[in-house]
């Protein structure tokens, strides 16, 4: 099976177990916009609280807020995106199909270092362990050759986007040989520059309102509120503000299901520093995030760093953490040095002071910010689609079954435990309610009890649940039940009183934090 066809059978696969509907789908859909069901929105749930906690709980110096969405026009002329928060967008003439233009050369690229790693797989096997990959990415000339012209074609992209140059970029397109993905063929328009803030009125009467934007980031939030939390939380630097919220950003290109959409999620964490001291604290926090990634047990060969060769206009240093999607690496979170662009740009065009009183030095000035920001949805399409298995089983009986199984970390899963009365008569479904009504107040359990134990075990691995609690005729007798794993499908008899404890220890958050 193709990596685009584990694609497909992921997006089949949140509908028919109610992770994700197209928005509006009675009408036909609205593209690029999606809603969460009912074990989507646990999972969502699930992962917001992961980062929150691990943001504002095991960090002292940092707190959250949640700003509103509308915020005065002016916010946005100072943060830039008034002017300069466009993409630069090329059409193909005859599939009629839109594309950001840097995507497509650097998808180009792409492929040229996957013929790298290909060339070098094969050195791998073909020279055994005493294989000097090292050695050989610097002086085999095929691999030089990819390198250089990878090195050659970005060199002139972040040269033409940094200087507007919309010609050249177009150029680079056509000088690479760039096709249409869909036509094959190479009939592209002009690059042209496309804003991406939704806009709006607010008033009563059209005529006197006035325009207002629907947030493209919620990082500003925080920026014209620092001062507010700095001091009624009475923060000393360093300090961050963590938020959770809703962003829009008017998409032309809107591809790959839930990753880039319209209206989408972000968590994003502000930390404010001493001028000088960013760098340090922008190498920490790459480290801290790539950790709290890595403790999904996901597997750690699936995340990378891709440092940016074009900065943003407010940045000093910026990083990308790269999962590998079913559709090749992309960025799943940004680690930026924003200097202190954002808080001087406001502090100039509000006329109000932001400056922070350090009473150590006994001086005023203007904190640097060092900024993690991760997309929510992106990170639940990371989850799924690590989670996603289709695995063959032989039974005793020398037949193969097959089940759909989303391993998806116990801490963070829709439904923590299924209970699950063996037959539906001679006292079990009193006996299983009874164990259900203990156990809801700590974990998110489901009952069931129509069909076969077998397609029960098979619904629930569907959908993630870890733990299966099983109640026969057994449990009558002894106050046993069965504990069925999802990832091994092994089972496990245990007293029905420790099962509170047991499961407290398999889905708890606590222990997911710790490994951070």
């Amino acid at each position: 099976m193709t990596q685009e066809e584990l694609f497909k059978k992921l997006i089949a696969h949140c509908k028919e177990y109610g992770f994700v509907f197209q928005s509006s789908e009675i009408y036909d859909g609205l593209s690029a916009v999606y809603d969460y069901g009912q074990n989507g929105v646990e999972l969502k749930n699930n992962i917001r609280r992961y980062w929150w906690e691990a943001m504002t709980r095991l960090n002292e110096n940092i707190v959250g807020i949640d700003a509103a969405i509308f915020m005065h026009p002016q916010t946005w002329v100072a943060s830039g995106h008034v002017g300069a928060f466009n993409d630069p967008l090329i059409d193909n003439k005859d599939s009629k199909k839109r594309y950001r233009a840097d995507v497509l050369i650097e998808d180009w690229m792409a492929k040229l270092e996957e013929k790298i790693n290909k060339e070098v797989d094969k050195a791998a096997k073909r020279f055994g362990e005493s294989f000097d990959e090292g050695m050989y990415r610097q002086t085999n000339p095929r691999v030089l050759e990819y390198q250089n012209k990878i090195n050659e074609v970005n060199s002139r992209m972040v040269q033409a986007l940094d200087a507007n140059d919309l010609a050249e970029v177009k150029k680079i397109i056509e000088d690479c040989e760039i096709a249409c993905p869909i036509s094959g063929t190479r009939n592209w328009t002009d690059v042209r520059q496309f804003n991406l803030m939704f806009d709006t009125k607010m008033g009563s009467v059209s005529d006197d309102a006035s325009t207002i934007y629907l947030r493209p980031e919620t990082a500003q939030g925080i920026f014209v509120n620092y001062l507010n939390v700095q001091k009624t939380g009475r923060m000393k630097l360093p300090f961050g503000i963590a938020q959770v919220g809703k962003a829009f950003r008017n998409e032309i290109v809107a591809r790959q299901f839930i990753f880039r959409m319209r209206e989408f999620e972000q968590m994003e964490m502000q930390f404010f520093v001493r001028p000088g001291e960013e760098m340090k604290w922008y190498e920490y926090w790459m480290e801290k995030r790539m950790r709290w990634h890595k403790a999904l047990g996901l597997g750690d060969q699936k995340y990378r760093f891709h440092k940016h060769e074009k900065l943003a206009h407010y940045a000093n240093a910026a990083s990308d953490i790269e999962f590998q999607f079913p559709f090749g690496f992309k960025e799943v979170e940004g680690i930026h040095s924003r200097t202190d662009f954002d808080l001087s740009n406001h502090q100039k065009h509000s006329g109000k002071k932001l400056q922070y009183f350090d009473p150590e030095n006994n001086e005023s000035y203007v904190p640097y910010v060092v900024e993690t920001s991760i997309g929510l949805d992106r990170t639940f399409l990371l989850i799924l689609s690590s989670a996603y298995n289709e695995e063959k089983i032989t039974k005793e009986d020398g037949t193969v079954d097959e089940r759909v199984v989303l391993k998806i970390p116990p801490a963070l899963a829709p439904v923590k435990l299924a209970v699950l009365p063996l037959v539906k008569k001679d006292g079990l479904p009193e006996k299983a309610r009874k164990i259900m009504d203990e156990l809801k107040f700590d974990f998110a359990c489901q009952y069931e009890e129509k069909d076969t134990i077998g397609k029960r075990y098979r619904r629930h691995d569907a959908i993630g649940t870890p733990f299966c609690i099983t109640i026969d005729h057994q449990s009558l007798e002894d106050d046993t039940v069965t504990i069925r794993y999802r990832d091994t499908m092994e089972q496990e008899r245990v007293p029905a009183s420790r099962l509170r404890e047991i499961m407290e220890e398999k889905v708890s958050m606590r222990k997911l934090l710790m490994n951070i």
